[in-house]
């Protein structure tokens, strides 16, 4: 993968990838309170790996959507709320594509 430019693709996370981590949680209770208890052990998950990720930025790609990352809030995505998440998922390439 480092063979190919950054800027040559959509996918710019190429080199010095060690890993790709996703991670999921699945619950079979219903309500909001279950939700938020699986939701807060997941982030609690995520902040124990924080220290053995990247930084700057914080990354993700396209398949493994990181909804704390960034999402749309009002229906139709504008440019500035796009950016807050698009740059962390496409990096340099965000204005390219």
């Amino acid at each position: 993968m480092a063979e190919i430019s950054p800027s040559a693709k959509p996918f710019p996370h190429r080199a010095g990838n060690i890993a790709k981590l996703q991670y999921a949680t699945n619950w079979n209770e219903d309500g909001e309170e279950a939700a938020n208890r699986y939701l807060s052990l997941t982030r609690k998950l995520y902040d124990h790996m924080t220290p053995y990720v990247s930084m700057a930025p914080r990354e993700a790609f396209l398949n493994y959507r990181d909804l704390d990352i960034g999402i749309n809030h009002n229906g139709r995505n504008s440019y500035l709320e796009g950016a807050v998440y698009g740059v962390k998922y496409y990096k340099d390439n965000f204005n390219s594509w």
